[in-house]
């Protein structure tokens, strides 16, 4: 089944308990949604697929080569279909599973997992501490300097947006699009 966006949330909030794990689940919701309309997709499963693909995070954090692996059984468990679950498990393609990502919704996902939180933390970096005035330019600025946000995987990004068949600067800039919106849900 492909659940609500209330089960989902619901789903998520039983196997994450740090806000901030909810706010980065809530950021690529919004990131796949608007990425799914791009592409005449369904904005409302790509978005499921964004709050629930780091569903086992926190289960495997201290093992981050296991993310990935528990959540088939979780989500298995909830009743989840094979589509959603077989996205959740390609967004580590590379990283920690074998996974390769086969459609546009988990080309995206594996893309912009990633550069959600480069963005946001360009954001929040700004004398604004916000999206709104975020452009382009800022982030790549930032893209270059391998001691800002160190724990985000570049190569995974410039991957993804070649698998994805778009200009890495359209993704990036589409991201920050998606994420003004949202950006009081996501703890800016």
């Amino acid at each position: 089944m492909t659940p609500t966006r209330e089960q989902a949330l619901n789903l998520i909030r039983q196997h994450n308990n740090e806000e901030s794990h909810i706010h980065h689940a809530l950021a690529v919701e919004a990131t796949m949604r608007h990425f799914a309309k791009l592409y005449h997709e369904d904005p409302d499963l790509w978005g499921i697929v964004g709050i629930l693909h780091d569903i086992d995070w926190e289960e495997t954090s201290s093992a981050p080569e296991t993310h990935c692996h528990k959540a088939p059984d979780i989500l298995r468990e909830a009743g989840i279909s094979e589509d959603i679950i077989h996205a959740v498990q390609s967004h580590g393609f590379g990283i920690c599973t074998d996974i390769e990502p086969s459609n546009n919704m988990e080309r995206t996902l594996f893309t912009i997992d990633e550069l959600t939180g480069l963005i946001i933390t360009a954001g929040l970096v700004r004398p604004s501490k916000s999206l709104a005035d975020l452009e382009l330019k800022s982030v790549k600025k930032k893209w270059k300097d391998k001691a800002f946000a160190r724990g985000v995987n570049r190569d995974i990004i410039k991957q993804g947006a070649e698998k994805m068949n778009m200009p890495l600067d359209d993704v990036i800039t589409e991201t920050i699009k998606a994420l003004r919106p949202v950006e009081k849900q996501i703890g800016m």
